[in-house]
């Protein structure tokens, strides 16, 4: 989770919302990947760093994979891993309002669906949620400041 941490501040440090992913299998990071959403919306960490894993696999197939990511994923993001094959989820903090592994929704869960991904929350909760407040803060102090100089101008 520390390096799915250093990629969401790299996500942060481009201006982009501070999260981050690790595709682990046989005990070896596969691949990482962080927010790129201010390029392409549906350039989120978990699905950069699954594509990547995908490659250096050969298959779509992550059967055998733990995803680590900083933020609970969303529900394009928990529809990829159920498609992708994930073994295992490991996530830092919940997402009240996008969370779809067990917070608004359990995609990953859902009996209804051909895969379901083991799920462990709350690994490194604290910085990961840190980390969001803070880039969150920032972002609102900067439109308060535009708001301000333009009733200014």
């Amino acid at each position: 989770m520390r390096r799915a941490l250093a990629e969401a501040a790299e996500a942060s440090a481009r201006g982009d919302v501070p999260v981050g992913a690790i595709v682990v299998y046989g005990g070896r990071i596969l691949s990482a990947g962080s927010n790129r959403k201010e390029d392409d919306p549906t350039a989120h960490a978990e699905i950069l760093a699954m594509r990547r894993a995908a490659l250096s696999l050969g298959t779509w197939n992550l059967g055998g994979c733990t995803l680590f990511v900083t933020v609970e994923p969303c529900p394009m993001c928990a529809g990829a891993i159920v498609l992708a094959r994930v073994s295992r989820l490991v996530y830092g903090c919940s997402d009240p309002r996008a969370g779809a592994c067990g917070t608004l929704y359990d995609i990953v869960g859902d009996g209804r669906l051909n895969h379901r991904c083991p799920t462990v929350s709350g690994v490194l909760e604290q910085e990961c949620a840190e980390m969001m407040i803070a880039f969150f803060g920032r972002r609102r102090n900067r439109v308060r400041r535009k708001i301000v100089e333009q009733e200014r101008s």
